[in-house]
């Protein structure tokens, strides 16, 4: 097959990654490996991007866009929706974001068999506006109708489409396993940490991820390890700004991390937490439990289904609850550990990589 994919940000990963990048990663150089070609679509801002033209066998091309928030997206999937039409670069179109569900009309109009994912359900971020909103709730009923398939990775969001809008969609879910590792310790150095005495988090430096509760609960426990926050968002937001103005000693901002380092970290943190007030089916959250690290999420659907009687869970939103939960860890590691263990079963049982990629092999051909 010859597949076309955008929606995401790069790969590699730069500045700004999240889920979709992650995704992206994992996927597209699998489906070369069985013996389809994929273009991807990088998108260039002006301080941000990856100067590749291929990674792993997948054909990369890059577009410029706005760094400006919400149009970004638009303006780069106009680009790659004309290129792919212009060019003839696919016949089949894989297209990350419900938001961008409009661009499957002119797709389908010149032929192509299009496919979108939806991680969840958008119009809920807090990080958009209320048009922005408006256009994602619009986007969801194009994304309902406009593409020849809808693939949900995450079954709670699967589920309310399917009752909103009377039909059935595919469910793929993320993967969980990482490449092994150098062992290289030298990114704990930097940043003087020791294995076993820092907890972590990482992700974008948005509203929705909820640092807003971390932060202060984190502070509030009285722990005498430290707070690792890996990532922030490409343009520091005032929320960032404010999220920096929260943090004392204890808490540790190393900036973007990706790749091994990023694993080091993960692999030798005490505990992560996701504190999110929305997600979809956190690859991040999945990693962690692949690596057998104690976790703490919040009580969200979709971390609920990841992660089932696996992890420690605090009430969303709720400082007090979370503030009790790193207490729990530290009085009760030996139990943490235990559910670690059952949470790297559960991760490398039903999250894999390799069935994620047959499976959309199969979606792909049967459309």
């Amino acid at each position: 097959m010859r597949i076309a994919a955008f929606g995401f940000r790069s790969i590699p990963l730069t500045n700004g990654a999240a889920g979709a990048d992650k995704f992206a990663l994992e996927l597209f150089p699998r489906l070369v490996k069985r013996g389809h070609t994929v273009v991807a679509y990088n998108r260039r801002y002006p301080d941000v991007f990856v100067d590749v033209d291929e990674y792993k066998g997948v054909k990369i091309k890059t577009f410029k866009t706005t760094p400006k928030k919400g149009l970004d997206t638009l303006l780069h999937s106009f680009k790659c929706t004309v290129d792919i039409i212009a060019n003839n670069t696919a016949d089949i179109v894989h297209i990350q974001n419900g938001g961008n569900s409009i661009w499957a009309f002119p797709l389908r109009l010149f032929g192509k068999k299009v496919f979108i994912s939806q991680d969840g359900v958008d119009w809920k971020r807090d990080k958009w506006p209320w048009y922005g909103k408006l256009y994602l709730r619009l986007s969801a009923f194009l994304t309902a109708h406009l593409p020849n398939e809808v693939i949900f990775d995450n079954v709670i969001a699967k589920k309310l489409f399917e009752e909103k809008f009377n039909k059935t969609f595919e469910f793929i879910p993320f993967g969980s396993e990482v490449e092994v590792g150098t062992n290289n310790t030298d990114i704990l150095l930097k940043h003087d940490l020791k294995k076993g005495e820092y907890y972590l988090f990482v992700g974008r430096f948005i509203p929705d991820k909820g640092l807003h509760y971390l932060i202060p609960a984190f502070k509030n426990s009285g722990s005498l390890k430290k707070l690792v926050l890996i990532g922030g968002s490409p343009n520091p937001s005032p929320y960032e700004k404010n999220l920096l103005d929260m943090a004392n000693g204890q808490i540790v901002f190393p900036g973007y991390v990706y790749g091994n380092d990023t694993n080091t970290l993960m692999s030798n943190a005490y505990c992560y937490i996701q504190p999110s007030d929305v997600e979809g089916l956190s690859p991040v959250i999945l990693t962690v439990m692949g690596l057998n690290v104690p976790l703490i999420v919040s009580d969200i659907e979709e971390n609920e289904y990841a992660v089932l009687d696996t992890a420690r869970k605090f009430k969303k939103g709720n400082i007090g609850s979370l503030t009790e939960e790193i207490k729990f860890c530290e009085a009760n590691y030996a139990e943490m550990l235990v559910l670690a263990q059952k949470a790297q079963q559960r991760a490398l049982s039903v999250f894999n990589w390799e069935n994620v990629a047959d499976e959309h092999v199969k979606v792909f051909m049967n459309a």
